[in-house]
C-alpha cells in the first residue's frame, strides 16, 4: 500500500502543461459553497441567484476549456455550452422553488430567481469581456494585480447591494 501511495505521489508532482483558465478551481468551489451558506443565513434568493448565475457562467467557461482540451470543435459550441450551463440554474434549488412567472420591470414575465441568475451570468460575461478590453488598451497588461478577479467581484457586489435595498419585486 505504501508503494502505491509513493508512486501516486510521484505522478501527481510531475510537471505538466498548464492552461490559462478564466478562474481558478478553488474560487469556483468557494463560490458554490458560499451560495448555499448564504441561503441558509437568510440572504434574499434574488441575490443568491445573481451569484449563482455568475457561477454557472464560470462553469460554462470551464466546459469550453475542457472541450478545447479534447479538441471538440463544432459550430455554435461556445454559445450552446454557455446556454446549457446557465440554463441548469433550475437544478440548483429544484426542491425549494416553483416556477411562478411574475412581471419584472413591468415588461418581462419571468421568475425573479431565473431573471437574477441570467442577469448574474450576463454581468460576469460582460465584466470578463470588459477586462480583456481594458487589458488590450493597457498594452496587454492588467492595471493592478488580480484585476481579472476584482472586476467581476466588484460589479456583482454592487448589484447585490442594489438588489438588497431595491428589490425586483415589492415585498
Amino acid at each position: 500500500m505504501n508503494k502505491l501511495l509513493y508512486i501516486l505521489s510521484v505522478f501527481i508532482t510531475l510537471p505538466r502543461a498548464a492552461m490559462a483558465n478564466p478562474a481558478c478551481a478553488v474560487c469556483t468551489v468557494a463560490i458554490g459553497a458560499s451560495l448555499e451558506i448564504a441561503r441558509h443565513l437568510g440572504v434574499d434568493d434574488n441575490i443568491v441567484a445573481l451569484w449563482a448565475g455568475a457561477l454557472l457562467a464560470l462553469v460554462g467557461y470551464w466546459v469550453i476549456l475542457w472541450c478545447n482540451k479534447k479538441k471538440w470543435y463544432f459550430r455554435g459550441r461556445d454559445a450552446l455550452m454557455m446556454i446549457l450551463s446557465v440554463g441548469s440554474v433550475g437544478f440548483m434549488y429544484i426542491k425549494d422553488l416553483m416556477y411562478m412567472p411574475r412581471p419584472i420591470l413591468y415588461v418581462l414575465y419571468l421568475d425573479p430567481f431565473l431573471f437574477c441568475a441570467i442577469a448574474g451570468a450576463l454581468l460576469f460575461i460582460y465584466t470578463e469581456k470588459l477586462y480583456f478590453w481594458m487589458k488590450a488598451r493597457n498594452g496587454g497588461h492588467a492595471h493592478f494585480p488580480f484585476e481579472k478577479v476584482v472586476l467581476p467581484l466588484v460589479v456583482l457586489f454592487a448589484v447585490s447591494v442594489y438588489l438588497n435595498y431595491y428589490p425586483i419585486l415589492p415585498m
